[in-house]
């Protein structure tokens, strides 16, 4: 098997950067490709993603021999003439365009050139996602970019639609924070919860995640708000209403589960989970049954819960999704599951006592334990 390519790798190497360095002396002749193609590659095999994006910007803005607006222009004039052919496929764009909206954050972003800069991350969101530049510029001028964020929910690229709710995030992974009031962007989400693309509207479910996570009862009064309006389909709706309330449903917080339409006590019974065996080590897979059983159709959604301890001692607990259906009377729904114990690169396993149980509509059933060894 091949081994896998970092991404940092696929997404700023020396290709990239060559051609990132090409495309800016096609527009600008006195730009030194060679010069800033040997500048930057002196450098990027020791540095992760982000430093690679920094690195490639700064460059940029050493080797452009212009500045302010005109530096800006000579960005955005380089560019392919359509996203389509920078041989942009997905909706999320190509990395190499990275380091230009960082340059735009990091050296235009400044009152006397704040309508320029905002108008260009509007145009590079549709070569490589903006959010993270955008955010830059909430903080130090969130009313006039809060207003292009408005018009932006508006406009006929979809790209530069969900740019509108990305940026606005309140806990966008890895970006800086913004100083804006939770809910500042909910008339935004307004405009595109039942957006006709699912890039769109799987934004807005994040969004109103992050919101969620500090302030439920709001999200949950947006989402009946949504609900009444009747402006999305139901499976559009319901996408977004799961995604969105998808950590409180985890933590079985009842009003997210009687919103969704699941009965917290539910008329069924669970038996306890049924393990193959109970001694493990890192890399193997746990497989466990269980039958549950109504006495009356009921919709549930079904999760199980594994325990532990952390290398610290702290309790652990992950929540993974089963199976969402309707249990019907005098007919056992069977639950089974193989999952793998494997540490991954955000979570390690600790050896030790485990449990595992199973939740059923946020109703937590009676665990069974089992035992992780040392390799």
């Amino acid at each position: 098997m091949a081994a896998k390519v970092p991404l940092k790798e696929q997404a700023l190497n020396a290709d990239r950067v060559s051609r990132i360095g090409h495309e800016v002396h096609a527009v600008c002749p006195k730009f030194n490709a060679d010069g800033f193609i040997r500048e930057v590659m002196a450098d990027l095999p020791t540095l992760e993603l982000k430093d690679r994006i920094a690195r490639v910007s700064s460059a940029l803005h050493t080797h452009i021999p212009v500045t302010g607006a005109a530096a800006l222009e000579v960005i955005l004039r380089s560019l392919p003439p359509t996203p389509e052919a920078a041989g942009v496929t997905n909706d999320f764009g190509l990395h190499i365009y990275s380091p230009h909206s960082d340059y735009v954050a990091r050296y235009c972003r400044n009152a006397e050139l704040l309508d320029h800069a905002l108008a260009a991350l509007k145009r590079l969101t549709c070569y490589f996602t903006a959010e993270v530049a955008v955010r830059h510029f909430l903080t130090d001028f969130p009313d006039e970019t809060m207003k292009a964020v408005n018009a932006w929910a508006h406009d006929d690229e979809h790209q530069v639609r969900r740019l509108a709710s990305e940026s606005t995030r309140p806990k966008l992974p890895w970006a800086p924070r913004v100083p804006l009031a939770i809910d500042a962007a909910v008339p935004v989400l307004d405009q595109l919860y039942a957006d006709t693309s699912k890039y769109v509207r799987k934004s807005v479910a994040n969004h109103l995640h992050d919101i969620a996570t500090d302030d439920p009862v709001l999200a949950l009064a947006v989402l009946r708000r949504w609900k009444g309006s009747g402006g999305a389909t139901e499976k559009d709706f319901t996408f977004i209403a799961r995604e969105a309330l998808r950590s409180k449903l985890k933590q079985g917080w009842p009003p997210a589960y009687a919103f969704l339409g699941y009965e917290r006590d539910a008329p069924i019974e669970v038996s306890p989970p049924r393990l193959d065996r109970t001694q493990f080590v890192d890399g193997d897979t746990l497989a466990f049954s269980a039958t549950l059983t109504a006495t009356a159709a009921t919709p549930v959604d079904v999760m199980y819960v594994i325990s532990s301890t952390t290398a610290h001692g702290k309790p652990r607990e992950k929540v993974y999704v089963l199976t969402r259906t309707v249990a019907k009377p005098a007919t056992p729904l069977p639950l089974t599951k193989a999952h793998a114990l494997r540490s991954t690169a955000t979570m390690t396993l600790v050896p030790g006592p485990h449990t595992i149980a199973l939740q059923v509509n946020g109703r937590r059933f009676p665990a069974v334990s089992f035992q992780l060894n040392e390799d």
